[in-house]
């Protein structure tokens, strides 16, 4: 792991990817984060958005396609068919260039997203492996500038994009730069869950559920532990959990019934976690429910 993806403050499930939003990836395998991309494409699908992938240089259009079907098949198939969803690289996207700049490559992203409104999308998404970087032989520097210079893409909220790093080909300061430079850092893959303590706050990112229900009860015990927290109640942010299982739910409840009368814990969370969290039992002056 990252120092500065294991800190990063906008670390959040790819399920929660929003509009305008620009996020950081990295993997480290033979399988480039296909879960975070499936799950990616299929968001942007059920939004109405338009959805082009820039899979690995490595790969044909032929097997990313492969990839994409296997999750949820139907609905990826039914993009293909309307061309809701494309997949190209950034070799086609900067053509008649043969040379990336960054210029270029933001004019071609600007057009796309006027086609993209256009036609009617509520939205322009984008997932890009940077393994463009050593296909086009373009320098790490001016793909590090580009990336740190692209806000302007994501102001109006229509566009968002993934830049998916593998960290067998870059160098560790590289993705360390690149980390920090995004507003958005996603969790590695689905099903992940990441416990972040910051001054009496737990913020539980991912997936509460069975398989990481003991780091979820772990984390629960070190917060009650926090050496001389701040004055004010602890809080359990939910704001950034994905699936909450009944059992994590349910510890939950057994927090707010142990913890001293003169620290007592608030938890922020959204309406849905909130209605679980009341059916079982949880006095509803304890939850800080975001609109």
């Amino acid at each position: 792991m990252l120092a500065s993806d294991e800190h990063h403050p906008g670390t959040l499930p790819v399920q929660h990817m929003g509009p305008g939003h620009h996020a950081f990836l990295c993997y480290d395998d033979d399988a480039p984060g296909w879960d975070v991309l499936a799950a990616f494409v299929w968001s942007g699908l059920a939004r109405g958005e338009k959805v082009i992938v820039f899979g690995p240089p490595r790969l044909t259009e032929a097997q990313v396609r492969s990839r994409l079907q296997e999750a949820p098949g139907l609905l990826v198939a039914s993009g293909y068919e309307r061309a809701q969803l494309e997949l190209s690289s950034m070799r086609e996207l900067i053509l008649p260039a043969r040379r990336f700049t960054a210029d270029r490559q933001w004019q071609r992203i600007v057009e796309e997203s006027e086609a993209a409104r256009d036609e009617g999308y509520t939205g322009l998404r984008t997932y890009i492996d940077m393994g463009w970087v050593a296909d086009l032989g373009a320098d790490l520097d001016m793909m590090m500038d580009r990336e740190r210079r692209a806000g302007h893409l994501f102001t109006d909220g229509f566009y968002s994009e993934i830049c998916a790093y593998d960290r067998r080909r870059f160098p560790e300061p590289v993705l360390e730069a690149m980390c920090r430079a995004h507003p958005q850092n996603l969790l590695p893959r689905l099903g992940h869950l990441r416990c972040l303590h910051r001054e009496g706050t737990l913020h539980v990112i991912g997936e509460a559920d069975l398989a990481t229900h003991g780091q979820f009860t772990q984390a629960l015990d070190d917060l009650l532990r926090t050496p001389a927290p701040p004055p004010g109640p602890l809080t359990v942010d939910l704001l950034r959990t994905g699936f909450l299982g009944a059992e994590s739910a349910a510890e939950l409840v057994r927090l707010l019934d142990r913890v001293p009368a003169h620290r007592p814990v608030r938890i922020r969370c959204s309406e849905r976690h909130a209605r679980l969290l009341c059916r079982l039992g949880t006095d509803p002056a304890a939850l800080d429910v975001a609109g």
